[in-house]
């Protein structure tokens, strides 16, 4: 069994495209690898202050990062910090935000598009600043982290979807079939990631609406996928996770004890089975 987790977060992917295209991961779905739940994103549904949210369960009017504007560091405690802490090794394939919440402020492309730096909290990185940067390039760049550094958290962050949504709308052809592709991505990799024993998340920071934006608080902007993947979960369908519950999952699958993160009960398995069987939710 192994504590190794992956966080994937499809940036802007609404829960309801989730649903109808997501193929592969539906597939993963019925056959009883993966349990999907529906999330609901907190307030504002923006990207920077909710990346935060993800990975330190702090609400952005708690955290302070209130919209994509504000350029710093993180003040709390994070998924990296806590890895960090507790000597293990780190690595992101994502875009320059999280470099900036989580390494150095302001991104410098030269310096930190790809850093390796065991001194830093993400220790090893590939980062993009543009946001058509292709999913599939971003998939690869995660897959040579994970390959060269062996990473005991990876964290993987396309943002095709967002750009997308905010071109052309939630409904329309051009976000659900960026939706699909980035799925068609993840067929190559998720099945040598299950092999090898990862525990994986797939979600997303928030939605996308039809006037091409997000931000409020609409059922579309809001509601976002949480798959789940490995014999650490329990894979029951009544379970009901909030987005604050992400950063303390993943610090648990770690094996951080020191974390103080709540997380909703029943989303775990209490005591890991290693001939653990099950079905993937509704």
């Amino acid at each position: 069994m192994s504590n190794k987790v992956i966080l994937v977060v499809l940036d802007g992917l609404a829960y309801s495209t989730a649903e109808q295209c997501m193929g592969f991961l539906h597939a993963l779905k019925e056959q009883g690898t993966a349990t999907l739940y529906k999330l609901q994103c907190e307030l504002p549904s923006m990207s920077r202050p909710l990346y935060e949210t993800i990975l330190t369960a702090t609400r952005p009017a708690e955290s302070g990062i209130v919209h994509n504007n504000v350029v710093r560091n993180s003040t709390q405690s994070s998924i990296f910090s806590l890895a960090r802490k507790n000597n293990l090794t780190t690595a992101a394939a994502a875009y320059h935000w999280f470099s900036e919440l989580y390494n150095i402020a302001p991104f410098d492309a030269v310096r930190d598009r790809f850093t390796e730096a065991p001194e830093q909290l993400i220790q090893y990185g590939c980062f993009y600043n543009e946001n058509h940067y292709p999913d599939c390039h971003l998939y690869l760049d995660a897959e040579w982290l994970r390959r060269k550094y062996d990473p005991d958290f990876l964290l993987v962050h396309p943002m095709n979807i967002d750009d997308a949504g905010h071109r052309a709308g939630l409904d329309s052809a051009h976000y659900r079939n960026t939706a699909r592709h980035s799925d068609l991505s993840l067929s190559y990799h998720l099945p040598e990631w299950i092999a090898a024993g990862y525990q994986i998340l797939i979600t997303a920071d928030h939605g996308m609406n039809s006037d091409k934006s997000h931000g409020g608080t609409l059922s579309e902007e809001r509601d976002i996928p949480l798959f789940v993947i490995g014999d650490r979960f329990s894979h029951q369908a009544e379970c009901l996770p909030l987005q604050t519950d992400l950063c303390g999952v993943v610090c648990d699958l770690l094996g951080i004890q020191d974390h103080a993160k709540p997380v909703t009960e029943g989303l775990l398995c209490q005591a890991p089975d290693e001939n653990l069987t099950y079905q993937g939710a509704a």
